[in-house]
């Protein structure tokens, strides 16, 4: 199965340092809800990139096509809150792993 980066960016620059107490509760569902993606096995790895051009979270995922992808990107409750937060697609064409 093909492999995709979804890169999700925020609603502005300064998050996450200045969240609300409301962001803050929709990013326990985001955990959750990527917590469940891997255990289903379609989360290889999900976490905050501190890059120096500003803060952006990484979702590494192996779906069966670039639909099923973004399809999980639109099911995050962080982007299905409509607040600003967005994810961008890029596909993997190859990937080496470190064995289980």
């Amino acid at each position: 199965m093909p492999y995709f980066l979804l890169r999700l960016a925020p609603p502005r620059p300064t998050f996450p340092f200045d969240a609300t107490d409301a962001e803050k509760g929709l990013f326990e569902r985001h955990s959750a809800y990527w917590l469940d993606q891997a255990e289903a096995g379609a989360a290889i790895a999900v976490g905050p990139v501190f890059d120096s051009a500003g803060t952006w979270g990484l979702a590494l995922v192996e779906t069966r096509d670039e639909a099923a992808a973004l399809a999980l990107g639109d099911g995050d409750p962080v982007v299905s809150a409509g607040i600003g937060f967005a994810y961008a697609l890029a596909p993997v064409p190859s990937l080496i792993l470190r064995p289980h």
